[in-house]
Parts: structure tokens; sequence; C-alpha cells
């Protein structure tokens, strides 16, 4: 009874902090817009500060009501909501299989790397630094390895070559995340699994996977979000059409003239981000007998 009431109560304070969470950042946004000069701040030449004007730093409301005109001047345009709703879904659908092919390969290296000692020793320095490369860098060159592959009639599509980019971003918090969980359980515990004659294999499934339930969460929510994020920046690189990353870059275009319509898909991608690591949250759910102490990444 105790511990219900006490999280009855941490409740409405986690919904206050989230709310000062998207209202301090506009009220801030407002504040620097009302005080700040014109032309920026700048220190030898060097911006620091954005703009006030209109045009480069458009009011919050602004930005929300472009969200309800329109997409365009063509007559029977769809509104703005309704379009950043579909480039969502298709960039969503791409980070959702980059963030699955993160998720394997990198609980399969987790594996290894506590199977092995020194596959520990001789993967790990590549996994950290793997994440060193740009993915402007990379992306090219992944959609043009991808072109040259033919497995019969199996075709390469470019959607494919960005679930690849998202997947290099997403398995590196589940890898590190994985192997300090398999990693968790205590040496008395790992001695028992050995008193009563299991294997790795019998030990890994009874013992390590359930203990790195607290240590995988918070990775599978952080490769979720990082799959968002490598989906969108490889939509660009890549120049694929259809989802949130090219309409950033399209949108962009018209800031002259229509200040709020770059915003939309900003704002499309943040809600994006949040309906990934949302969807993660539901496989906590149904692990929660797992979640006793949960660890952040």
């Amino acid at each position: 009874m105790r511990m219900g009431g006490r999280q009855e109560r941490m409740r409405p304070a986690r919904l206050l902090w989230g709310l000062g969470g998207v209202l301090i950042p506009v009220l801030v946004w407002e504040l620097y817009k009302a005080l700040g000069p014109a032309e920026g701040v700048s220190v030898g030449g060097i911006p620091l500060l954005p703009r006030t004007t209109d045009l480069a730093m458009p009011h919050t409301w602004t930005m929300l009501a472009r969200l309800f005109a329109p997409e365009s001047s063509a007559a029977g345009a769809v509104p703005m909501w309704a379009a950043v709703l579909q480039a969502a879904g298709f960039t969503l659908a791409i980070a959702g299989a980059g963030w699955l092919l993160g998720t394997v390969v990198g609980l399969g290296l987790a594996m290894l790397m506590q199977r092995f000692r020194s596959a520990n020793s001789a993967v790990l320095p590549w996994i950290i630094l793997s994440q060193t490369v740009p993915l402007i860098a990379i992306a090219p060159l992944v959609r043009r390895w991808g072109s040259q592959l033919e497995f019969g009639p199996f075709v390469w599509e470019n959607w494919m070559s960005v679930a690849v980019i998202a997947a290099y971003l997403a398995f590196f918090p589940v890898a590190v995340g994985a192997l300090r969980g398999f990693g968790a359980p205590e040496k008395a515990h790992v001695d028992l699994m050995h008193t009563y004659a299991l294997g790795w294999w019998q030990t890994f499934l009874r013992l390590r996977l359930p203990a790195s339930v607290p240590y995988l969460l918070p990775a599978l929510r952080l490769a979720a979000a990082s799959a968002v994020v490598g989906t969108v920046v490889a939509e660009v690189s890549i120049g694929l059409r259809g989802g949130i990353g090219r309409m950033i870059v399209e949108f962009a275009a018209a800031a002259g003239g229509d200040p709020g319509k770059p915003w939309a898909p900003i704002f499309g991608a943040v809600v994006l981000g949040l309906a990934a690591v949302g969807c993660v949250a539901l496989i906590g759910v149904l692990l929660r007998r797992y979640r006793r102490g949960e660890q952040a990444v």
C-alpha cells in the first residue's frame, strides 16, 4: 500500500515536470524574441545567438497556426498537419526497420563479447569508434554498395539504405547496455548456475538475460530515438522522398515568404521521436517484473 501510494503521489509531479519541459523552451523562445536584438548576437564576426526577426525566428503561435493551414496554395491541398503526419508515418516505418536490425546486431555483439573475453577486447573498441564516423559521409556509400547487390529477383531499394543507416546508430546503445546487463548478475548467482551443471546458454537464458532488462530497456529507448535521427539524416543525404527529412529540406526553401512552414516538419520529427520511444516503452510494460532498479545508459 505504501509503495502504491507513493507512486500515486509521484504521478502529478511527473506530469508537471513533463509539462514544464514543453513550456519552458517556449517561454525562453518568446522572451529572447521580445528582448533580443533584431540582428542577433555576434562576437568577432561569429554569430552566437540568432536574429529575432519574424522571418528568422517566428512566434510559436505562428508555427502552430501554420500546421492547420493548407500545405500549399494549390487547389485541394491537404492541411499541413496531414502532410506532416503522412511523412512521419513513412519515416517511422523505416526507423522501425532500422531499430529492429540494430537491436538484433547489438544483442548479438553483446552476447559474443560476454561469452568470449578476447572478443570483448577486440570488438568493443571498434563499436565505440564506429560512432565517430559522420552519417553524411557513409550514407551515400551505403546507397552505392546496396545498389550493387544482386540476389536473383531481389532489388535493393533506397529506403533499405536509410534503414541500414538507422541501424548503424541504433546498435551502439543496445550493444553497450546489453553488455552491462549480461554482466550484472553477482558471482554467487553465476556459481549457483554452475552448481546445477547448467551450461553457458542455459545460464544466459535463466540468469543473464532477465538480469539485463533494467539495463536493456533504457538502451532500447535510446536506440529508438537514435534510429529516428539516423533515418531523418539519411533521407536528406540520400535524397529519399516521402519522409520527414526530405520535407525539412524542401520546406526550408519557403522560409523567406512563409516563416512558419519550415517548422512544421521539425515539430513532426520531434513528435516522431517521442512516438518511437513510446512504442518501445510498451516493451517495458510486458517486462515490468524484471524492471527493478532500472539503470540509465
